[in-house]
């Protein structure tokens, strides 16, 4: 049997399909839903849909993970963002990956980010984000991840911040990580300029936070390095990418300073612009 941890904050939007997308993947599934704060009904829902479900009173997804994570029956286990669809045969897939004997201890889907729709500069940044080397060997950006019994023993819980994909994969090595390839997950990009810029805000304070703790000593693990110039690597071999490298420098730079502007700020910060009819929210950059 598979364990997979949903933690879910007022996501009853979007709860029922990602639950759906999990029931297609067949029996033998020990799903586990922690409602955190919410104000919505997204616990009955999940309920309703078959889920084992905790409720938490204070918003967090951090030890909305642990809390999962201690009642979850079996190994391995999965990490499943609420707006994410996991494909039919997609389960099965990455357990297939952790099984192997080359010592995989963590595995991700691939990703499609869905910028239908979107204004010019949403697509822009995409066109270079989504070509970043971080996504071929990263376990982020997915809204999913696959971990081992012996992968998910390398850490007793999570840290509380909100950079707990740059923290896993701060866990292991490059030869301990896999991306299936075969199995691909719809991540929605922002839906407005302003909110993508809000949400790399919220990136760049989490993974800001990560290192500055991982340089405290508070995490043991080799936390992955900002690669600012990641882009010039895109685009050099892509010169039609140019226009849009520059708008991806611009939104990125704006970004970062609002982050150290504002290094205190609380909250989860969430993207609600893509909770709606399309699956998928993930869409988040590396650095």
């Amino acid at each position: 049997m598979t364990s997979v941890v949903i933690a879910a904050h007022d996501e009853a939007a979007v709860i029922e399909r990602c639950l759906e997308g999990l029931r297609a993947n067949g029996p033998g599934l020990d799903v586990v839903v922690v409602a955190n704060g919410c104000a919505d009904d997204t616990a009955d829902r999940a309920r309703r849909a078959g889920a084992r479900v905790l409720e938490l009173a204070a918003p967090g997804k951090a030890a909305a993970l642990d809390a999962g994570d201690a009642v979850a029956s079996s190994f391995p286990r999965l990490y499943l963002d609420a707006d994410i669809v996991v494909p039919s045969g997609g389960v099965a897939a990455l357990v297939a990956a952790l099984g192997q004997p080359d010592g995989v201890l963590a595995a991700v889907p691939s990703r499609r980010v869905d910028v239908s729709g979107r204004p010019l500069l949403v697509r822009a940044y995409f066109a270079v984000n989504g070509r970043l080397p971080a996504y071929r060997d990263g376990l982020f950006g997915r809204g999913l991840i696959a971990v081992s019994d012996r992968g998910r023993s390398r850490f007793t819980g999570f840290p509380r911040m909100v950079a707990d994909d740059l923290f896993l994969d701060s866990l292991f090595g490059p030869e301990e990580k896999r991306t299936v390839t075969s199995v691909v997950v719809v991540v929605e990009a922002p839906r407005r300029s302003r909110d993508l810029l809000r949400r790399l805000v919220r990136v760049r304070r989490g993974n800001a936070a990560m290192r500055r703790a991982g340089v405290k000593g508070l995490v043991t693990a080799t936390i992955r390095p900002a690669d600012r110039w990641a882009w010039w690597g895109v685009v050099r071999t892509r010169p039609q990418l140019w226009p849009s490298a520059a708008v991806y420098v611009g939104i990125t730079t704006a970004a970062a300073l609002w982050a150290r502007m504002t290094p205190g700020a609380k909250g989860w910060a969430r993207d609600d612009s893509t909770r709606g009819s399309s699956p998928g929210s993930a869409a988040e950059e590396a650095a």
